[in-house]
């Protein structure tokens, strides 16, 4: 019972000391300088410090242009310069100010209805209490109950938790004095990703590499002049996020004399920094550099890829007018690479006969350590076709077959290529007999290499035993 009675003077005491609070608004104009981390997934760390005229005693401090989407249970106000805050509550005031929210707020509450005469146009006023505000709105009058909305509808006020933007409200003891307060918070409506243009050479031999950065925003908050760094990686988001230590909030530089990334390590995952700040808009897409590499050596490969399922049964033409696969690959080592490439988008771009570029193909790449392979998939090649059939089987046992196969390549190309024959075989297996060399690529696996002439055909025959 003792117990009980504190808690109730505490909380009557919490609800008097809120009241004596002196009000104070802080908005974007007060800002000193901001900060973004912005990860893969939806999430980013916002952090800005703001200078204000704290007076003495109990404040609350409403801090309007900050993200419609805060996780308010990770924000955190400190000072910066003067005495430090004692912090008593804070609020995160999200449900924003519309005709509808109005209206649903003023249910079992009393407006004033106002009416203009169909003829003369003399407005009249009545009085009439809100009873639902859901589907449809139904007003109580003095002598009836009208649906709809007759006429316009005047209120007395905004009810306090109705905000036009969404504000973080902290209530805190206060020094007095000018001050700089730093906020920090983590928000969901900011992402990014990255896109790369890789332009081809005219023998299609090297390439130059552009990477950018996609970054949009849909938080609910603009931020202006911003300190952009990105995370690159995957961020387990149940423990807390490492990059909250990872940088210090400057203000911006007045005249940067260049846009610079600089990247480093951060942890397991890889942080890019921006030299020149950044504003961007809510409800904004912006694209800033990321990287740019000339002269990059790549190569083309050819692939037909088969199946597994045509070793056990007996088939006969398995594939006609089959494509191969155009992969286009290079190395991120040397030059101007050689550095983490986050994952993103590669769209591939080659010169036509009169110079101008034509979109070749894209791919999505994961992210790529530096000194790795990749390799994009752009299409299907139109002028290599190709034919698979079936030219023995025999039953060696309940669970063993010995299988032919043919396959046919034909090059309409003015050039000769080399194309990859690569054959998924299913359990234990051996080649018997084949009219070209194998190679092993794992212990389901089976690739070849065939060279087909200029306007010229090549045919690979093997025998395969299998036993499942």
């Amino acid at each position: 019972m003792k117990r009980l009675l504190l808690l109730s003077y505490l909380a009557a005491a919490a609800a008097f000391a809120a009241d004596a609070a002196k009000d104070l608004v802080s908005t974007a104009n007060d800002r000193e300088a901001s900060a973004i981390t912005v990860y893969n997934d939806d999430l980013a760390l916002v952090k800005e410090r703001r200078r204000l005229q704290l007076p003495t005693g109990l404040v609350r401090l409403s801090l309007r242009d900050v993200s419609a989407q805060m996780r308010p249970e990770t924000a955190l106000l400190k000072a910066v310069s003067g005495r430090p805050l004692t912090l008593l509550e804070q609020n995160f005031d999200f449900d924003l100010l519309t005709p509808a929210k109005l209206l649903e707020k003023y249910v079992g509450r009393e407006v004033t209805v106002l009416r203009s005469h169909p003829t003369s146009g003399e407005e009249r006023a009545e009085k009439a209490t809100v009873l639902a505000a859901n589907s449809g709105t139904v007003l109580r009058f003095a002598d009836r109950i009208e649906t709809g909305v007759p006429g316009r509808i005047v209120f007395d006020s905004v009810p306090a938790n109705l905000r036009d933007r969404p504000t973080l409200s902290v209530l805190f003891e206060g020094g007095g004095g000018q001050q700089s307060l730093e906020l920090s918070y983590l928000t969901a409506g900011l992402s990014w990703r990255a896109d790369y243009v890789a332009n081809l050479s005219a023998d299609g031999s090297r390439m130059d590499l552009s990477g950018w950065v996609t970054l949009t925003n849909r938080s609910g908050a603009a931020y202006s002049d911003a300190t952009l760094q990105l995370v690159a990686g995957t961020v387990n988001r149940v423990r807390p996020v490492p990059a909250a230590k990872a940088f210090e909030l400057r203000a911006p530089a007045a005249a940067p004399r260049r846009a610079e990334v600089a990247q480093e390590a951060l942890l397991d995952y890889h942080l890019y920094s921006f030299e020149r700040p950044s504003s961007i808009d809510d409800n904004q897409t912006k694209q800033l550099a990321l990287l740019s590499a000339a002269d990059i050596p790549v190569r083309r490969q050819y692939l037909l890829a088969g199946g597994d399922y045509y070793y056990r049964e007996r088939y006969g033409q398995i594939g006609q007018k089959l494509k191969p696969a155009i992969f286009l690959e290079f190395d991120n080592r040397g030059g101007q690479l050689g550095k983490p490439m986050p994952a993103g988008i590669i769209r591939v771009y080659a010169r036509d006969s009169k110079g101008a570029a034509q979109f070749v193909g894209e791919d999505r790449i994961e992210h790529t350590a530096k000194n790795e392979k990749l390799s994009l998939r752009l299409g299907e090649a139109f002028d290599i076709t190709a034919e698979r059939k079936q030219t023995a089987y025999k039953k060696l046992g309940d669970n063993a077959a010995e299988t032919s196969f043919s396959i046919e390549l034909r090059n309409a190309k003015d050039e000769e290529v080399t194309v990859r024959v690569q054959e998924p075989i299913p359990g234990d297996w051996e080649i018997v007999q084949q009219s070209q060399p194998h190679t092993k690529d794992s212990a389901r696996v089976a690739s070849w290499n065939l060279r087909v002439a200029a306007n010229g055909s090549a045919t690979l025959d093997y025998t395969a035993r299998v036993r499942w």
